[in-house]
């Protein structure tokens, strides 16, 4: 089953950001996001949910030192992001 990204306007304005800080993760960046769109469960991702003050969102990785938080509605079929970073920024 193939999955929406919902980009809400926020979230844009912190990817523009995090492009624009590591344009050299541009082409990593899109990959993870074509292969959440269609499988969110690949193991590249490393999904994984969140606790504490982010319980209830859940993180993928850009690769070992950068991460995507995400809110991951399977029902829906929808996964909106909802930010993008290194470690510390995003939890």
């Amino acid at each position: 089953m193939p999955y929406v990204l919902v980009f809400t306007a926020q979230y844009n304005r912190r990817a523009a950001r995090f492009l624009k800080r590591h344009p050299d993760l541009r082409q990593q960046y899109l990959k993870t996001l074509q292969v959440l769109e269609v499988n969110p469960t690949h193991p590249a991702l490393r999904l994984h949910p969140l606790r504490g003050k982010l319980d209830g969102l859940h993180s993928v990785s850009i690769n070992l030192s950068y991460r995507i938080t995400l809110e991951l509605l399977i029902q829906d079929g929808q996964i909106i992001p909802v930010n993008v970073g290194d470690h510390n920024s995003v939890y």
